[in-house]
């Protein structure tokens, strides 16, 4: 596809259905053009560089999120929102907790979500610097969350490689965790209860989020 006919948003869709299947370690300009059927160089001129490119991706993911209006609902049912919302996102693109660490990631869509977490926190009380501090607790307890999610999804997909079954790996390295564990038995009884199915729990993500938000809450001004 030559470069007058490919265009920005073209390559910003297929990128992110790329490293939805197979994360950033697959991402490279050759199997993107061999997936728009594009040169390079094409897609080059459109995007100026890899980093460039994960950017806008990211950035485009971040306008998945649903915004609540601050000023029509309590400010933790909007934190609850944003931050399930935010959550939810970077489970569906795993791939994002790794470049949230690896690149700097920016964009209109994030700008906004930014500017609404924000006005939520200052809404609730806190001013200036403990908004700041209030948005970023929130955003690390999720990304915290999501790089397990994410860090699983890696898992399986490595262990999928070749001719190997996942499942039957998972299972044999939680039975070898769990005779390491002999001699802890409350780490022998968290291993037990649990399976290959469920090795990241949005239950975690849930616990996390009321404790800190209640946290929070004890520390507005009366």
């Amino acid at each position: 596809m030559p470069r007058e006919t490919l265009t920005r948003e073209q390559i910003v869709a297929t990128t992110i259905e790329l490293l939805d299947e197979e994360g950033l370690d697959g991402l490279n300009m050759r199997s993107l053009g061999k997936r728009l059927d594009s040169a390079p160089t094409a897609m080059y001129w459109h995007v100026k560089n890899k980093d460039n490119l994960i950017r806008l991706a990211a950035d485009e993911t971040w306008g998945e999120i649903a915004l609540p209006d601050p000023g029509s609902l309590d400010w933790r049912a909007a934190a609850e929102q944003l931050a399930r919302g935010l959550y939810t996102t970077i489970t569906r693109h795993p791939w994002l907790a790794q470049a949230q660490s690896s690149y700097l990631l920016y964009g209109p869509n994030k700008a906004r979500h930014d500017e609404v977490a924000l006005t939520v926190y200052e809404h609730a009380g806190f001013a200036d610097d403990a908004a700041d501090q209030a948005m970023g607790a929130v955003f690390t307890l999720i990304l915290g969350n999501a790089a397990g999610a994410a860090a699983d999804v890696s898992l399986r997909r490595r262990l999928g490689r070749g001719d190997r079954d996942p499942a039957v790996e998972l299972q044999a390295a939680l039975d070898e965790a769990g005779e390491i564990a002999l001699p802890h038995p409350r780490l022998r009884a968290r291993l037990e209860r649990a399976d290959t199915e469920t090795l990241t729990a949005v239950g975690d993500f849930e616990f996390g989020l009321a404790a800190l938000l209640d946290g929070l809450a004890q520390r507005l001004p009366s």
